[in-house]
């Protein structure tokens, strides 16, 4: 394959003009319909375009031979090794930059979800109350001789100071907690004062946001099970975007949706405006940080919308 695509480019830098492409590098469109399974019951989102009136390359050939790359390459899988492919020699051989109004991500800045959804680097220090029943709303678990948060209650001062899912605690009234247990932790806040506890975060280190467009029909790419993504559609907003296979959903649009079952989740993603802000945690991180958790009712999962 390599062999084709050097032959393909030297073609065009000889020439001056594109010579016929292998037939692996063709692309031709197919029925978003067809690219998902019709068992599949939950979470179903096809997708036929991401973003319309998008301003046309104005060397086609060249921009199918660099998907081409990965059309012909990972026929089997939808994330292979971008080492295998030798994706950064290609597209250097190929292209001297970004075609002027190619964007493969959409445009998040106005989008109020990725604005929730938004992890920001650095820590930043908070300070936390206790309701009038001496509750936090705040669950705490141990991992790795690190402190993350495990649970957030909904309308409870943790939620009202923006703590969420995975977000990483370093801090506890002045105490470092590298190395607490579960158990110490949860006994440390529990005699901390009512008026205010000290809480050095560090926002959610394992997880990632994607924002993703819908398509006319209401669709971004990507089909989940019991909370996880476990497909994606090829040529789909969601794969170009980055969007992950055994990644668990933590958040729609800054809203917290874990412990939801996927009809709730597919529910909230199909009212939730044309851009989506996904808010993803690996699968082997995931587990970990709920294991020995017993699930308890949704609401208890579901963070306000206005932060």
């Amino acid at each position: 394959m390599a062999g084709a695509v050097e032959s393909s480019l030297c073609s065009l830098a000889s020439s001056g003009r594109p010579s016929p492409l292998p037939q692996a590098f063709i692309l031709h469109p197919t029925d978003p319909t067809a690219r998902i399974s019709t068992n599949e019951q939950v979470g179903r989102f096809a997708v036929g375009s991401d973003l319309p009136g998008q301003a046309q390359d104005p060397h086609p050939e060249r921009q199918a031979l660099i998907l081409g790359v990965f059309q012909g390459a990972a026929m089997a899988t939808l994330y292979p090794s971008l080492e295998d492919l030798k994706v950064d020699q290609a597209m250097q051989a190929a292209v001297s930059g970004p075609s002027p109004g190619q964007v493969v991500a959409p445009v998040s800045g106005n989008s109020l979800g990725a604005l929730r959804a938004e992890i920001k680097p650095g820590v930043r220090e908070i300070h936390l109350c206790k309701d009038e029943r001496g509750k936090t709303g705040l669950r705490l678990q141990a991992i790795d001789k690190g402190l993350f948060v495990q649970l957030v209650q909904a309308n409870t001062p943790a939620s009202l100071v923006g703590l969420r899912f995975g977000d990483q605690i370093l801090q506890i009234d002045g105490r470092d907690c590298a190395g607490w247990s579960t158990d110490k932790a949860h006994q440390v806040v529990k005699k901390a004062s009512a008026e205010k506890i000290v809480i050095v975060v560090r926002d959610r280190p394992f997880q990632r946001t994607i924002t993703m467009h819908k398509d006319s029909t209401g669709h971004v790419g990507f089909v989940i099970k019991k909370g996880k993504i476990i497909s994606l559609v090829k040529g789909s907003s969601a794969a170009r975007n980055g969007l992950l296979t055994n990644h668990y959903v933590c958040e729609v649009n800054g809203q917290n949706v874990i412990g939801l079952k996927d009809k709730e989740v597919t529910e909230i993603l199909a009212t939730a405006g044309n851009v989506i802000t996904l808010t993803i945690i690996p699968t082997v991180i995931y587990e970990h940080m709920v294991k020995n958790f017993r699930t308890p009712s949704p609401n208890l999962h579901s963070q306000p919308l206005i932060r």
